[in-house]
């Protein structure tokens, strides 16, 4: 059984890098700022008021936070293009590694928190996933972007500062499914992208939905969990856009993150910090 999970985690990873060729990756900006707003989503006063919040909380503690804003991270998924992102920018200092990344994709309704290795203790995966779920994604719901960005950004600072979340509002014992979901969107995600880009529709959605089937069945050893994770990664995947859908008039232009006008002692460069891919993602 761990040899046909091997096999089956290694054919969805390869279908992920073996993404179609014909359309070109969106390309990573310059880090000039600390927020980059490529979407034209915030005003001039709302960036600078999280620009200075991330400055003040650079000069306190050393690490480095940054905000990304883009229309669309297509083809490739958010998790793919952010780590391009912070592979480039190199937040955070050298041999410390303590910066970290929200990103957001306007137009695919999905955003992430990247954490590079030195804040991976305090602003774990878990934790993450806890400020997308319960700070972020209800204030984007409701449209309130800048409110979104800035109180996650807030969350993300007293995080790392070592303050701990408020209790969750409500907590649910679900060890068996609430663990997996995450791993299983993920995945659903990606295999769906790529398949249906090289199978179609349907087929795609179909061979979908029986490998996530099959991995819930053996990570739980729940059938009706395996049915229930099958059955909505087939229906994602076949009304969703997942990787292999294009997002129309993708803005590619030049810097519109608020750095015009602005002198070559307040531009934001990364300290050579790594990152290995922690942090968590959702969708709104």
């Amino acid at each position: 059984m761990k040899g046909f999970l091997t096999v089956l985690i290694f054919v969805i990873a390869s279908l992920a890098f073996a993404r179609p060729g014909a359309t070109a990756e969106v390309p990573v900006p310059p880090l000039t700022a600390r927020v980059i707003d490529e979407t034209g989503t915030l005003t001039g006063e709302q960036r600078s008021a999280i620009e200075q919040t991330l400055r003040d909380f650079e000069t306190r503690k050393g690490s480095q936070i940054s905000v990304l804003i883009v229309p669309s991270t297509q083809p490739e998924t958010i998790e793919q293009y952010s780590m391009r992102v912070v592979e480039q920018w190199k937040l955070g200092r050298t041999k410390v590694d303590d910066g970290a990344m929200l990103i957001v994709a306007k137009n695919d309704r999905t955003l992430r928190i990247e954490v590079g290795y030195g804040l991976e203790g305090a602003l774990n995966d878990a934790t993450s996933n806890r400020i997308i779920r319960e700070v972020i994604v209800p204030r984007f719901k409701q449209g309130d972007f800048y409110g979104g960005i800035a109180a996650g950004v807030d969350s993300m600072i007293r995080v790392a500062e070592g303050e701990p979340l408020p209790a969750a509002q409500r907590r649910g014992e679900s060890n068996g499914m609430g663990g997996l979901l995450p791993v299983l969107f993920v995945m659903a995600v990606v295999a769906g992208g790529v398949l249906r880009a090289i199978l179609g529709r349907l087929p795609g959605a179909l061979v979908t939905g029986g490998i996530i089937g099959v991995l819930a069945w053996f990570l739980s050893g729940a059938i009706v969990l395996a049915v229930v994770a099958g059955a909505v990664a087939l229906v994602f995947t076949l009304v969703g856009g997942g990787m292999g859908a294009f997002a129309g008039g993708r803005y590619i232009g030049g810097a519109t993150g608020g750095t015009v006008g602005r002198s070559n002692r307040d531009i934001f460069r990364g300290g050579g910090g790594g990152f290995g891919g922690g942090g968590a993602s959702g969708r709104w």
